[in-house]
Parts: structure tokens; sequence; C-alpha cells
């Protein structure tokens, strides 16, 4: 329990510093896009590939199929509770909060909590958990936005996203046991330990460029609730019925408890579907995500 409170502190206090500094003018928003960036295409995938380098373990690899088998279904089910939930909403809101509810913000702060809770072996059962939501984000996460869908494009996004090449490296070397030499893991290590403090900079840093004073409205707020308390409900209930582990459960429920992810804004911004609405969403629901993590972790735990 200390060390839950310990992570929660760290992670707000990270989250306190970007936004500070972004607030300051210390980081532009052109230097914000490109620390999003770093954590994405090196600092992340780096993260990923370390935290498969554990000891074969026939349970662990039991996990690893069970979480993306529960993933699957999650994405099923949050699509098509989306497309009820919301269809009364203006189209432009409508396509935003679609696309938050099935992309949420697992990668940026989804994997450094399930790293802080349940350490690297937390950390691997989490990108495996990911590798659905990432390729419904690239598949019709983009179809929402541009209505169109390229299948040799949207492959072509998944399998080139260094993320999934992350976790395809992390899993052979897991499962062929080959070392990797010193002189490679120690830098692989050395950037992994920089994903949480820079994540949550990156997070803080847009909180700070949303005006906090104009957030508040009964959709935003009602989005809120379903992607941070009845959709995380509903799977911790189902999964307590199932013969899964805790540590299955628990990662499934804290990447399912994350809030709207950043590419909403970016994505309503590229095509005009009410970037400022989504700005909004993206804002209200990261604030409120604070004490919901808070609570999930501890529940999980129990």
């Amino acid at each position: 329990m200390k060390e839950s409170v310990i992570l929660q502190i760290t992670i707000f206090s990270m989250m306190a510093l970007g936004f500070g500094i972004r607030r300051g003018g210390l980081v532009t928003h052109q230097g914000q896009r490109d620390l999003t960036n770093l954590v994405l295409y090196l600092i992340l995938p780096a993260n990923i590939v370390t935290s498969f380098l554990a000891d074969f373990d026939p349970a662990l690899l039991r996990d690893c199929l069970v979480i993306l088998m529960i993933s699957v279904v999650i994405q099923i089910l949050c699509y098509f509770c989306s497309r009820l939930l919301y269809r009364h909403q203006p189209e432009d809101r409508k396509k935003n909060l679609i696309y938050a509810t099935i992309c949420p913000n697992g990668g940026f702060l989804g994997n450094p909590v399930a790293d802080g809770v349940y350490g690297s072996t937390g950390l691997m059962l989490a990108s495996i958990y990911l590798i659905p939501q990432r390729i419904m984000m690239w598949s019709e996460g983009l179809a929402i936005y541009s209505e169109t869908q390229d299948r040799k494009a949207i492959l072509k996004k998944v399998l080139t996203h260094p993320c999934v090449i992350a976790c395809a490296v992390g899993l052979v070397l897991f499962l062929t046991r080959v070392s990797m030499p010193d002189v490679i893991l120690t830098p692989l290590k050395t950037l992994g330990r920089c994903n949480t403090a820079l994540s949550m900079l990156v997070i803080g840093m847009i909180l700070a460029e949303a005006d906090l004073r104009t957030v508040l409205d009964k959709t935003i707020v009602r989005f809120t609730l379903h992607r941070l308390v009845l959709i995380p409900l509903v799977i911790y209930a189902v999964l307590r019925l199932l013969p899964v582990s805790g540590l299955v459960r628990g990662v499934s429920v804290i990447l399912a408890a994350m809030p709207a992810g950043a590419t909403t804004s970016m994505l309503a911004a590229k095509y005009d579907r009410d970037p400022a609405f989504a700005a909004k969403l993206v804002a209200f629901s990261t604030l409120f995500s604070l004490p919901a993590i808070v609570l999930w972790t501890w529940i999980v735990r129990l």
C-alpha cells in the first residue's frame, strides 16, 4: 500500500511539473510535440523490450495470451457501446467520443502505472494488452475521422509502429531466451527508466494547454464517468468471476480505466472535427483520471 501511495504522489508530481513547465513557457507547443514523439518512438519501445527480459515461465506466457484475448473482447465491446451511448450527439462530437472510448491513453499513462504497480511483468502484460488497441487506433480509429480505410496503409501503420515492433522483439527474446549483450542492454534499460517521468511530464503539458474553466460540459462529464468508472467496473466484476490471475485482472482493469488519449485532439484538429471539444475531452478526463487511478490501483490489489 505504501508503494502505491508513493507511486501516485510521483505521478501527480511529474504531471504538475509538466503543467508548470508548459504554462511557464519553458517548453513550446512544438517542443511538447517533439517530446511526445521522443517518448513514443524511443523511450517507450526501449522500456517495452526490457520488460520482456524475464525468465521463461509457462504461466507468464499463458497470462500473455489470456490478456491479449481479454483486450480483444474489451475493444469490441467498447466500440459497440460507444456507438450506442453517443448515437444522439452531433456528428463531430460523436466521432470524438467514439474514438476516445476505443482509444484511451493506455500508452502514455497506462504503461507507467502498470510498471509502477506490478513492475516489469506488469509492463509486459500491459504492452500485450495494448496491441489490439493500437490496431484499432490505426484502423477503425482513423476511419472514424477520415471516413476512408486503406487496408494496405493500415497494415503498414500497425506493423511499423515502434511499440508493436518492440513487443515483437521482446516476445522473441522471451521465448528464445537469447541474452542481449550488455553494450545493448544497458542503454536500453537506461532509456526505459525515463518512461514514467517523461510520459507524465507530457500529460501535464497537455493539461496546461486547455482552459480548465471551460471544460465543464455534461457530455464530457458523462464520457468521463463511462471511461474511468463504468467500463473498468464492468471489467473488474466480470474478471472476478473468471479463472484469471490477479496480475492479469489488475493490469486489465488499470488499462481500461484510462482517460481519452491525446491522439483524440490531434486527429480532431487534423480533420477539423470539433477540435475544441476534443481538447476539453482529453483535458477533463485526464484531470479526473488521477483520483480514478488511485482508486483502481487500490481496488485491484485488495
